[in-house]
């Protein structure tokens, strides 16, 4: 247990950015898993629509540095080549 103020006032800052970080985590993946639903569904224009919705969450978590960029990237890279790969 924390024993000085300053110690105790950044165990209760940690908690609540803690807190934060795991919101904005779920905002990511919940963002991946849409666009992973409208490429499963087949309707490829709808796939593209929730891309780039997603596409600006996911870069914004990573300017907060909740994720990094090369994984932010990587994510929106694989995404877009599974709508690229759908049939037309």
């Amino acid at each position: 247990m924390a024993n000085s103020a300053q110690a105790r006032k950044r165990a209760r800052q940690a908690l609540t950015a803690r807190a934060h970080n795991a919101s904005l985590r779920s905002r990511l993946r919940t963002a991946i898993k849409a666009v992973r639903k409208a490429v499963a569904a087949g309707d490829k224009s709808a796939a593209q629509q929730v891309f780039q919705a997603s596409t600006s969450t996911i870069d914004s978590i990573a300017d907060k540095k909740i994720i990094h960029k090369n994984k932010a990237a990587r994510h929106k890279s694989r995404l877009s080549a599974a709508i690229k790969g759908m049939a037309a």
